[in-house]
């Protein structure tokens, strides 16, 4: 699976949250400066050539929704960080945030006892 750029995870953003949508609605729920029609109309064309997502036709007008989960995809992003940068090893990659002091003792303990379930 392809990784989303920046804007292309924004408008999955929305139309995770969503479900479904028209332009005007994804538009709608992005922060202020709000992007031009045009650019959102782009980038959904883009999300749906790459295959996250999918559209139902009303005349001339489309509503769109994710065929790619919002869950599937942070699966996927994980393995290919994990896989990218830390040689496979979930170990490695909790190892490297422990020593960079960016988890704590209370998140590392609870990391392991969701991995123990």
């Amino acid at each position: 699976m392809q990784e989303l750029t920046k804007a292309e995870e924004q408008v999955m953003q929305v139309l995770w949250q969503m479900e479904k949508a028209f332009v005007k609605e994804v538009i709608a729920q992005m922060d202020e400066p709000k992007p031009a029609y045009t650019t959102v109309s782009t980038i959904i064309r883009i999300l749906e050539k790459k295959g996250f997502i999918g559209f139902v036709a009303f005349g001339k007008t489309h509503q769109y929704y994710p065929i790619i989960s919002k869950e599937t995809y942070k699966t996927d992003l994980s393995k290919n960080l994990i896989g990218k940068y830390f040689d496979g090893s979930f170990e490695k990659m909790v190892s490297f945030f422990a020593k960079k002091e960016e988890i704590d003792l209370n998140e590392l303990d609870a990391i392991i006892k969701a991995l123990k379930k």
